[in-house]
């Protein structure tokens, strides 16, 4: 038993390689030991699940939740991917691929395999565990057909990498090497199940992200996945019943100090640095969450008064935007196939909704013809 005062990371060990030489990389201990955590970081570990038990009240409360689960997957989607350096917004992440500007398009399926990793990822917890196997999936899934598609996509790296600099040399800091990956990949998967070691369970996936990012155990991708790893872990616990908590946001609004913070435990053993500074991250994110969700109820009763003012066609109305709460982007010709009604009757429907007193749409293209309209209002809540 370890106080986290007393919390030792782990230790370099030199490694000697034909391609790249002599270097150092890093080993980090092993987590299947009980902590003693500080009183000032069990303190923080109460207030953060009370916001997010306040948050997952909220899945009873908001009808048809899943619609705006979606937004939300988006939302962490693209902020996970803007802090690997990635350049699109909310605005481009709710288009089709064909109607995002060339330029972005590869930011954009970036974004796009990161929202379908974490659903896939979701969606297998139900039949497989929390695993490497489950996050080689997922990683797989992540890479397809976008930058990191040549880089081994689910399955572990068979070679050195590094983080910052143009080589091992220059680097800021080396991961383990691959000889030592299976042993520590073990070590983390038993840390996830291990029911002996009496940590709060918050605590436990700040302690798995920290280590995760130390491993690094694939060729591209583990930011995205270590963070994704977070709402897995969240879900897999009980803490939520449905993702709708996400760090990403905090982490890119704070991205030196993110980055800052992992490396203090690798060179200080300063965990509780760590533990402070990413439930903090979980406070913001669950108060963020809860007040998205409350503009959201508060926006649906202002649309839900306007859209009554449309007689006969507010049933036709409702229906689409109920729709757009999961795809806030419509356009005549899908409108008609939602509704079963002809373009004819849908294209004056949505020029209702876009127009004003009612002003619930917005037209986003500028053209006459192949115009999009967005749910305006509802996105900004996301943004």
């Amino acid at each position: 038993m370890i106080s986290s005062k007393e919390y030792i990371a782990g230790s370099y060990r030199r490694q000697l390689a034909n391609q790249i030489g002599e270097y150092e990389c890093f080993v980090p201990n092993s987590l299947n030991k009980e902590f003693i955590i500080q009183n000032k970081i069990f303190e923080l570990n109460e207030e953060a699940m009370r916001l997010v038990g306040e948050l997952n009240a909220y899945l009873h409360i908001v009808p048809d939740v899943d619609f705006f689960i979606s937004m939300h997957v988006r939302k962490e989607a693209l902020q996970s991917s803007r802090i690997e350096g990635t350049h699109t917004d909310i605005d481009d992440v709710v288009l089709d691929e064909e109607d995002v500007s060339p330029e972005r398009r590869d930011d954009w399926r970036e974004v796009q395999n990161y929202i379908k990793a974490l659903n896939t990822a979701i969606a297998r917890l139900s039949d497989l565990p929390l695993s490497m196997r489950l996050l080689n999936e997922a990683h797989a899934v992540l890479l397809k057909g976008a930058r990191g598609d040549g880089k081994t996509p689910g399955k572990v790296r068979t070679r050195q990498n590094w983080i910052g600099g143009a080589s091992v040399n220059s680097a800021v800091f080396i991961p383990p090497h691959v000889d030592i990956l299976p042993e520590l990949l073990s070590d983390l998967e038993t840390f996830w199940h291990n029911n002996t070691i009496s940590l709060p369970k918050l605590i436990k996936i700040a302690i798995t992200h920290y280590q995760f990012e130390t491993i690094h155990p694939y060729a591209d991708g583990n930011g995205r996945i270590g963070r994704l790893l977070i709402t897995l872990q969240l879900i897999n616990y009980g803490i939520l019943t449905k993702p709708t908590l996400y760090m990403s946001d905090f982490f890119e609004k704070n991205r030196a100090s993110y980055y800052d913070a992992l490396t203090e435990v690798r060179s200080h053993n300063n965990l509780d640095h760590w533990l402070k500074f990413f439930l903090e991250g979980v406070i913001a994110s669950a108060t963020s969450s809860k007040q998205r969700f409350e503009n959201i109820m508060e926006l649906r009763s202002a649309y839900a008064k306007k859209v009554v003012t449309l007689g006969r066609r507010a049933e036709n109305a409702n229906k689409l935007i109920e729709y757009m709460y999961a795809s806030p982007v419509v356009s005549v010709p899908q409108a008609s196939r939602l509704l079963g009604i002809s373009k004819s009757n849908a294209g004056p429907l949505i020029s209702a909704l876009a127009s004003e007193p009612i002003g619930i749409l917005k037209e986003i293209t500028g053209f006459s013809r192949n115009r999009l309209f967005i749910l305006d209002e509802y996105i900004r809540i996301f943004r």
